[in-house]
């Protein structure tokens, strides 16, 4: 007797033509591992022309698999003592790799496939399970069979060739699966990271640990909890891979500069009258919403503030245009191969009113950073006549920045 015996019920048995040619599951069938029985519902069916549906009661549309010719076909089948019977139905409860696991301790799988618009609702009292393989409804069962049979067979002793093969697949665990490399090293490009080849096994090892956790947080969250990725053993070197493949970050920018007499009052790019004739101090236009914006920018990747790019001490950035030194920086963050994903500013004054000049500051930012305005968010608040912008000493803003990472085709040179 095989280790595993399959007795499929079906309106359709030339569907599983298929299994005949499906690698591992066809060695399977040689090697006597696994026994598939097809059992045609249509002989089952009652009368000359063999009718195994019916209209349903109540109307509707569509025909119902009756549950006689279910029944005869089930009650056809010697049942071995170590047996369940499977309904697959889009109703049923989702196939998850732990019910092959258990099921491939059985010795024997009774699966009935359903068809048209279901089975009458009596069929149901012959299922230890109902199963569906997804949110979505295909025309009958034969396909979620197959992947039963076939996802059930490979866990079977023998089946495989290397055993070892079943231990990291996604789903054996809550983790999906680490990346696979092989020959070439460089594909079009593409290099295959430096510790596979390193040759160091115990990096290897915790590279791809740290790579499973990571796959699964950006693709199925549902399979993993915080406690788990806590557990997470790390390396130096595969913190520093985790940062290179980082694909958001975040950064914040604050500016507040002086007012002053005998200075222009410029804020993102728009000349404003202070009823006072103030205007902000600084070595530039001292234009706070640019200014905040560039330090979230570059906050955001770690490379310093702007006064490590145009220094106050440099001459030629005197009295400069500030959106021109925004051109700059946001130059230098897509030369890192990162893109502006959304910007949120708060310009904080006493007076004059920002409001009504809030939607040209959006064009103006938008322009140099070439981005949509609707990535842009400007408001304008009082500090209520508290500190240094209540009394009117100065003017300031606060700015938050998301950058994401572009693909590595789309970067620039």
């Amino acid at each position: 007797m095989s280790d595993m015996n399959f007795e499929v019920i079906t309106l359709f048995p030339k569907a599983f033509e298929l299994i005949n040619n499906l690698g591992v599951i066809t060695k399977a069938l040689e090697k006597d591992l696994i026994n598939v029985n097809l059992h045609d519902l249509r002989k089952y069916g009652e009368g000359s022309y063999r009718q195994v549906d019916d209209r349903p009661y109540g109307g509707g549309s569509g025909m119902v698999l009756k549950p006689e010719p279910i029944y005869k076909a089930h009650e056809s089948i010697n049942k071995l003592p170590n047996s369940k019977t499977l309904l697959m139905t889009p109703q049923g409860k989702v196939l998850k790799q732990n019910d092959l696991l258990r099921w491939s301790s059985l010795d024997q799988l009774i699966i009935i496939c359903g068809q048209y618009e279901g089975f009458d609702e009596r069929v149901r009292s012959l299922a230890d399970e109902e199963v569906s393989i997804g949110d979505y409804v295909l025309s009958g069962g034969e396909i979620p069979a197959i992947s039963i049979i076939n996802g059930l067979t490979r866990l079977l002793p023998g089946t495989l060739g290397d055993p070892g093969s079943l231990v990291d697949e996604s789903h054996n665990s809550f983790l999906l699966e680490y990346p696979h490399y092989t020959r070439p090293l460089i594909f079009k490009e593409m290099k295959v990271p430096d510790i596979l080849v390193s040759g160091n096994h115990e990096e290897i090892k915790l590279w791809r640990k740290q790579k499973m956790y990571e796959r699964t947080l950006d693709r199925r969250k549902d399979l993993i909890s915080n406690e788990d990725y806590k557990k997470l053993p790390k390396s130096k070197r595969i913190d520093e891979d985790s940062n290179e493949m980082m694909k958001f970050r975040i950064g914040n920018g604050y500016d507040i500069h002086r007012l002053v007499k005998g200075r222009n009052l410029i804020i993102g790019g728009v000349k404003l009258q202070h009823p006072d004739g103030l205007g902000l101090d600084g070595h530039s236009d001292a234009d706070v919403l640019s200014h905040s914006i560039m330090d979230a920018l570059l906050g955001a990747l770690s490379l310093g503030d702007i006064g490590k790019y145009f220094p106050p001490s440099d001459q030629q950035w005197k009295n400069v245009d500030s959106l021109y030194l925004l051109s700059r920086v946001i130059e230098l963050i897509r030369k890192q191969g990162w893109e502006v994903n959304n910007i949120d500013s708060v310009i904080v004054a006493e007076r004059p009113k920002i409001k009504p000049f809030v939607e040209v500051m959006k064009k103006n930012i938008s322009e140099i950073l070439q981005i949509d305005d609707s990535f842009i968010g400007i408001k304008a608040t009082t500090n209520e006549k508290l500190g240094p912008e209540g009394r009117e000493e100065g003017i300031s803003c606060h700015s938050v920045v998301l950058l994401e990472k572009k693909d590595e085709n789309e970067v620039e040179n």
